[in-house]
């Protein structure tokens, strides 16, 4: 039967993990190289955005004009210029 006490336990996790983070060293560069990183992802994300938003709003330029010139070109019967029957009546 193991028997471990639960504090033992936890300072024994806590010298180890302390032990670890103490061997670790950050580079003298990083934030500004994780910064760099940031901004560029960030300038990308606009990027796209724009490009996206002008290719939508050039879609729906171009569907418009589609649907418009596939008007029919007759005038139809409710504008059709003939004199209504109530102005014949007079």
């Amino acid at each position: 039967m193991n028997h471990t006490d639960p504090d033992r336990t936890e300072r024994e996790l806590t010298e180890a993990l302390a032990a670890l983070a103490g061997g670790v060293r950050a580079a003298p560069d990083a934030y500004r190289t994780a910064r760099g990183e940031w901004l560029r992802r960030e300038r990308r994300r606009r990027l796209v955005l724009a490009v996206l938003i002008t290719v939508v709003f050039a879609l729906a330029t171009l569907i418009g004009l589609w649907v418009l010139n596939e008007a029919p070109s007759h005038p139809g019967v409710i504008f059709s210029g003939l004199a209504s029957p109530q102005v014949g009546m007079r």
